[in-house]
């Protein structure tokens, strides 16, 4: 999930303290210092971007896959999921992102795989990490965290030419109450997108049904972060969008898409900081987003990154 060129508001490497606001008890996030770029051996098959930065444009129309490379993307889907789980065992109040990243590149690379942020559009690190008010896109770097952060970790690795990807949000330690109905009703939305896709089914039914269920619970949509379609290319169609639409376009068996939904406690709306990538909500509020990659089937759907 890759989206740019928002409003930009200076960045600062700091954290200010958030006591008892509307949206509970937190730190607002600001960049701090980012380390420089960790290294891929030369051995390691790369993605088309690895050293231009630029992408490869995917398929103009949704792909159709064949069994040889669905079971690809089961493969580098199954390896995105390991990461992020192994990744999970780490996330306590001390550790900075920046040392989550490296625990994720290496365990990406040691297994001959390459972790695809890294570069993409010139992405620095090899992760997201998004924490508090961060919606999407946060850059790894040397902040702590703190005990009552919500963290969400994205990881899509490259293996064996097709790419997987997920993503979790997490407490750190532990979180006030607010911060956890969010996140579950995050995983709700979710599931009851994932629950609908069949063949022949609206895409469109993928948003109606997340912004129905975000709204029962008095949380928003932020619409300018899409799911998509995803193989050998990182992103490409069908796009999946996460807010009530009639847009056309329906599931076909072969296809593999993610969805990716992220809930605001506040504003639907969303700036860039400084640093070109991170996207925070104009008002602070904090957000938690959720991801699988999913698979249409014959009759239903299966869950690769399950």
């Amino acid at each position: 999930m890759f989206f740019r060129n928002f409003f930009k508001r200076k960045s600062q490497a700091t954290a200010r303290k958030v006591v008892n606001n509307s949206f509970g008890n937190y730190e607002i996030i600001e960049p701090w210092e980012v380390t420089e770029i960790r290294k891929v051996p030369p051995y390691i098959p790369k993605p088309s971007y690895s050293q231009s930065s630029i992408p490869r444009k995917g398929p103009k129309n949704p792909e159709i896959k064949d069994k040889n490379q669905i079971q690809s993307m089961r493969y580098s889907c199954n390896f995105a999921k390991q990461v992020l789980m192994y990744v999970r065992k780490y996330i306590k109040p001390g550790i900075t992102t920046d040392e989550l990243d490296a625990i994720a590149h290496e365990l990406i690379i040691s297994n001959g795989a390459y972790p695809s942020p890294l570069n993409y559009q010139g992405f620095p690190k090899s992760i997201c990490t998004s924490i508090n008010n961060v919606a999407c896109h946060g850059i790894p770097d040397k902040r702590p965290l703190q005990k009552g952060d919500i963290l969400n970790v994205d990881i899509t690795v490259y293996l064996h030419g097709y790419h997987g990807d997920c993503s979790k949000t997490f407490a750190v330690a532990d979180c006030d109450t607010e911060a956890k109905h969010l996140i579950n009703v995050t995983e709700l939305c979710l599931a009851k997108a994932i629950d609908i896709c069949k063949p022949n089914e609206n895409l469109s039914s993928i948003g109606n049904i997340i912004e129905e269920t975000a709204n029962k619970f008095g949380y928003s949509v932020v619409p300018i972060f899409a799911g998509h379609g995803i193989g050998t290319y990182f992103h490409g169609p069908p796009d999946i969008l996460h807010f009530a639409n009639n847009f056309d376009g329906k599931m076909l068996p072969g296809m593999t898409f993610t969805i990716e939904p992220v809930l605001s406690q506040g504003s639907k709306d969303v700036e860039i900081l400084e640093d070109g990538w991170t996207a925070v909500t104009v008002d602070n509020s904090r957000t938690a987003q959720c991801e699988h990659t999913i698979l249409i089937t014959d009759t239903d759907y299966e869950i690769l990154t399950y």
